[in-house]
């Protein structure tokens, strides 16, 4: 599912409070053992790779030469992708795109058993919270080592997949290469780099093409019925009197780089697919009732939703950095529940698909973040190698969804919970005032309505609420310490 994002702005304590209070709950650890600190500070003086891995058909070819980027947020340096585009070159004509993605190479430096590798299956993933972040390894690989920091020479899982002029793939290959990146961007500069490029003739650089790719690439995703959710990153301003929330719409080149990395998760699950072993993230459809209530909330905001248009169509429309578009991005959510890790070693899965990306998909572009990438990215690459999968990955298969869907739950319980407190803080001031909403879902208890502004969302007391109307509403508690926020209808 994807996550919307937090972040302060400007320092407030009460939050920072808050948050850490949050993450003692949820038992979000702190630290690292020291073992496994120790581990990874001497994993990351490695010179060789450890033995037993599998180094597939071009084990540790030198591609330094290749001229990748990095494109991520300020100041991240868990980079697990750089990427290069170039035309394709068929029969001395240009027909197409080739796409080299390098993936981190995790197990250059984490042998399975490994005080490192336990660590990593307890917690999962990188959990976020708005002030701070907890990693899925310590810093000393995640951060450093295996990261693919600009002007250093790492190991990485090499993706060269070529694409049809409309984007389409028709050939992909992984093999383990010694890569170097060239260019550390984040979105902000990436996307003026584009701007100033697009329109100038003959320029095939690869933020140029990153444009043409991803521009094709959603295109074809529209033709699939596949939803696309460009949920916003909530900011919170703390300027010593009080707090204040807005929304920050991705850039365009957010979604051209996502891209990439959706067009990686789908040839990964092909190849998976084809050799009948691997481990799919799967999504069943929404149901009806699910849809429904969303057309309710649409129209309790007013915003407008032709009966014609389908739910796809309708959200890629919505607009990020509107109060009411947002709001039901995040509520579009709630049509992506149900998502899972489908492990399978023989017989293909009776359901492989993910209904949002509308095909077969699998995580495997960001192994520094995510468990299961790591696993994903071993098999392609044995796969494509034509030799045998690495033992320990086939015994681990069976119990990664269970290890992957527990992280998973965490890290939906620290977003959620860090959403709530900052909208209780938000609204403390104002118990007692009347608001406008709309009503969005209903129970026997009340139910729960969707204010304009501030665009938050809460708990309503009231006999027959009229769902899918708008009511003025009573803030009748707005309790930080426990994360409480009820209205009543006035």
């Amino acid at each position: 599912m994807p996550h919307r994002r937090v972040r302060l702005s400007a320092d407030g304590p009460v939050l920072r409070e808050g948050f850490e209070a949050v993450r003692a709950e949820l038992g979000v650890p702190v630290v690292f053992p020291p073992p496994v600190l120790a581990a990874a500070a001497q994993a990351a003086t490695r010179a060789a790779p450890p033995s037993g891995r599998s180094s597939g058909r071009s084990s540790d070819a030198d591609q330094t030469g290749i001229d990748l980027l990095t494109i991520d947020p300020p100041g991240s340096m868990d980079l697990d992708q750089a990427m290069h585009i170039e035309r394709r070159l068929v029969g001395g004509h240009r027909d197409g795109y080739r796409v080299r993605y390098a993936i981190a190479d995790v197990s250059a430096f984490v042998v399975s058993g490994d005080p490192v590798d336990v660590e990593a299956h307890v917690r999962g993933e990188t959990l976020y919270s708005p002030d701070t972040r907890t990693p899925l390894h310590p810093p000393a690989l995640g951060e450093a080592a295996a990261s693919l920091l600009p002007d250093q020479v790492r190991p990485a899982l090499l993706w060269v997949i070529d694409l049809d002029a409309e984007g389409r793939q028709v050939e992909v290959d992984v093999a383990r290469a010694m890569v170097r990146s060239s260019a550390r961007l984040n979105y902000a500069e990436a996307q003026e780099a584009i701007d100033t490029q697009i329109g100038m003739a003959a320029n095939d650089g690869t933020l140029a093409l990153l444009s043409e790719v991803g521009r094709l690439r959603q295109a074809l995703e529209v033709a699939r019925g596949a939803v696309s959710l460009r949920l916003p990153e909530q900011e919170v301003d703390a300027d010593g009197t009080g707090f204040r929330l807005r929304y920050r719409a991705p850039l365009p080149v957010e979604d051209w780089n996502a891209q990439i990395s959706l067009l990686t998760g789908m040839a990964a699950a092909g190849l998976m697919l084809d050799a009948g072993v691997g481990i799919l993230r799967t999504l069943p459809a929404p149901d009806e009732g699910a849809v429904a209530m969303l057309r309710r909330s649409a129209a309790a905001l007013d915003v407008g939703w032709p009966h014609s248009l389908t739910y796809q169509a309708f959200v890629r429309d919505l607009d990020p950095s509107t109060d009411t578009g947002a709001a039901l991005l995040e509520l579009s959510t709630r049509l992506l529940r149900g998502a899972g890790y489908t492990a399978f070693d023989g017989a293909p899965p009776e359901h492989p698909n993910h209904s949002a990306v509308a095909a077969p998909y699998a995580h495997t572009t960001a192994p520094l973040r995510r468990l299961v990438d790591r696993y994903v990215g071993e098999l392609c690459v044995a796969v494509c190698a034509g030799v045998d999968v690495p033992a320990w990955v086939r015994e681990g298969l069976p119990g990664l969804p269970a290890v992957m869907a527990e992280s998973g739950h965490r890290a939906h319980a620290l977003e959620r919970a860090c959403i709530d407190l900052v909208e209780t803080v938000l609204m403390a001031p104002h118990v007692g005032e009347t608001f406008e909403g709309g009503v969005v879902e209903t129970n026997r208890h009340g139910g729960t309505v969707q204010l304009r502004r501030p665009p938050v969302r809460a708990r309503c007391d009231g006999d027959a609420l009229p769902l899918g109307e708008r009511i003025s509403v009573r803030l009748e508690r707005a309790e930080p310490a426990t994360r409480t926020l009820l209205f009543a209808r006035a």
